[in-house]
């Protein structure tokens, strides 16, 4: 363990003025991703500021009709939150389909939604990996890519994202509310929040330095039937080869996410507009543009027969 320095923050812009100034600053909250790559050395920061005692785990609804979701409320009370599982159920659905019980417990909202990838490559510290050592190349390209993105990757890296929560987010709609060191706040819709690798894969969020999220806004609901699949190795306890998120509305109309094959949470209105055509349609709207290997072509495929399941459950209820 390399030797760093730790504080309590005292207010959200108190965090953000302390990281904007001290060099390889990080913030900790439940640290389910944090502590796991500090102990791997692939994150090695100088200072780490406490961003549990900021008051920031609630949930309110907004004068707009949505829900405001305090950056700290941990996914376990997200998922069980009454106004979650009735309006937003998707969201419930997706949060309790990651990791385990007892990361849940702790893991928050900002935390899920900056949690890093999972690509075997970044975790290996001897081999390159243009995340973890810009300029170092990507060794998942040519190497063994089956969990991998399929859509938004590079030259660069084909890393996936790995959170299960921003998928459902990314459907709904949702903006990230954040502050800065000189007290200035954003709100950053979802589809901007997750930057695409492209020539620097190392910078992987709209953030500045120092920001910090203080919560995330969800729009009103949106009606329809709410579904989270995901498709994995295991039952429990493993990331997305697919996962999609979906809402169907009258009339054949639906909107799609999707996870596990994106180099960030995946949505395009293409997919929607082919909802009333079926599933074949719809994936081959997603999948435009897909860059597969040897090992990961599947996924296509995989996603075309996930959404076929999810509208013959459709019509099920029909």
């Amino acid at each position: 363990m390399k030797p760093f320095t730790y504080s309590r923050a005292t207010s959200a812009q108190d965090a953000a003025r302390t990281a904007a100034s001290v060099q390889g600053t990080r913030f900790i909250a439940g640290g389910t991703n944090l502590l796991d790559l500090m102990k791997l050395q692939i994150e090695t920061p100088t200072h780490l500021i406490d961003v549990n005692h900021l008051g920031l785990d609630t949930i309110a609804p907004t004068p707009e009709g949505g829900l405001r979701i305090g950056a700290l409320v941990r996914n376990t009370d997200l998922a069980a939150d009454k106004a979650v599982r009735r309006d937003y159920a998707v969201l419930s659905r997706a949060l309790v389909s990651g990791a385990s019980g007892q990361l849940r417990n702790k893991a928050t909202t900002a935390g899920n939604l900056l949690q890093r990838t999972r690509c075997p490559y970044f975790y290996d510290t001897r081999m390159p990996c243009n995340k973890r050592k810009p300029g170092s190349g990507c060794g998942a390209i040519g190497g063994m890519s089956r969990g991998l993105a399929i859509l938004g990757v590079s030259d660069a890296c084909i890393a996936q994202h790995p959170s299960d929560m921003a998928v459902a987010m990314r459907l709904l709609d949702a903006q990230v509310d954040t502050i800065g060191a000189d007290g200035a706040v954003r709100a950053i819709p979802i589809a901007d929040f997750h930057r695409l690798p492209g020539d620097t894969p190392h910078l992987e969020t709209a953030l500045n330095m120092g920001e910090i999220i203080t919560s995330v806004t969800l729009p009103k609901p949106i009606d329809g039937t709410h579904v989270y699949r995901k498709v994995r190795d295991r039952a429990s306890y493993a990331f997305a080869l697919v996962s999609v998120a979906a809402i169907f509305g009258k009339g054949g109309t639906a909107r799609f996410a999707f996870g596990g094959i994106g180099a960030k949470p995946w949505r395009t209105e293409a997919a929607d507009a082919a909802a009333k055509s079926g599933a074949k349609a719809v994936a081959e709207a997603a999948l435009n543009g897909a860059r597969t290997t040897h090992h990961n072509e599947f996924k296509k495929v995989l996603v075309e027969k996930t959404l076929a399941s999810l509208y013959r459950q459709q019509e099920a209820r029909a």
